[in-house]
């Protein structure tokens, strides 16, 4: 069974870092369209950051030059290094993959910046 299982989060105080984690397990013949989201509390989840398979990387303006998305495709594992923290990244943090031609999300994991 396909899933993509996250870990990393936590508490961090402003201007803090932390790094994030997605693996992916199972039967994995194709992955790629690799993404991070992102979603507060009472807002609608939005697209934090995407690697693709050649390894080109897009970002929320509002991240960019803080975040830094990367993929480890021997172990189906994609990163997301988070910098220079704000209150604003307060979330819960999901990880997103097109595994197989299907599409797979993670679990969350909560990020809390303190300020």
């Amino acid at each position: 069974q396909v899933q993509l299982v996250e870990s990393g989060g936590g508490l961090v105080q402003a201007g803090g870092s932390l790094r994030l984690s997605c693996a992916a397990s199972g039967s994995i013949f194709s992955i790629y369209a690799r993404r991070w989201y992102r979603q507060a509390p009472g807002k609608q989840r939005e697209l934090v950051a995407v690697i693709t398979r050649e390894g080109n990387t897009t970002y929320a303006d509002s991240v960019k030059g803080r975040f830094a998305i990367s993929a480890d495709n021997a172990k189906n594992t994609v990163y997301l290094q988070m910098n220079s923290l704000k209150p604003e990244d307060t979330a819960v943090y999901y990880c997103y993959a097109v595994i197989n031609s299907r599409t797979y999300w993670g679990q969350g994991t909560q990020v809390t910046v303190s300020s």
